[in-house]
């Protein structure tokens, strides 16, 4: 009998609750939480730092299958700033990363956009795009103060 799939968020939840679960899912390797995140569409997207275009669920799951086979991500975001319409959300983040390396503990910066759109299932990941920052990254994102119209 397949194994149900796990419930990310409701058709009356947030893009911000799928986020939640997707950063959950990093810090405790569960890859089948992580996959609840992402929308059942073939051309999903998924750009880890310095690797190439992941389409499709297979592949992304693959990829975080042996991100996880070293252990948990620690990935913490933050200055999430949000553009959101009636059933898409594009959320820019910096994360905070923590890795455990033989030598010890590794922290970096990773700037990455997420994108949800609305489904009938909730709101649902269908683009994860990360790229290596730096800590100037962070600071010129807490220096931008909203511009009100």
């Amino acid at each position: 009998m397949p194994r149900a799939r796990p419930t990310a968020a409701t058709l009356g939840g947030s893009s911000d609750e799928t986020e939640a679960a997707f950063y959950d899912a990093l810090q405790r390797g569960d890859i089948e939480l992580l996959m609840s995140c992402w929308a059942d569409e073939e051309d999903i997207v998924c750009v880890h730092p310095g690797g190439p275009r992941l389409v499709g669920a297979g592949s992304i799951r693959t990829a975080f299958e042996a991100m996880f086979a070293n252990g948990t991500v620690r990935a913490r975001p933050t200055q999430v700033r949000r553009v959101q319409a009636l059933s898409s959300a594009v959320h820019s983040v910096a994360e905070h990363v923590e890795v455990m390396l033989p030598d010890g503990v590794h922290r970096a910066i990773v700037i990455a956009t997420n994108v949800y759109h609305k489904t009938p299932q909730g709101w649902r990941l269908v683009v994860h795009h990360a790229s290596a920052g730096v800590v100037e990254d962070v600071q010129a994102m807490q220096a931008q103060q909203p511009v009100l119209h």
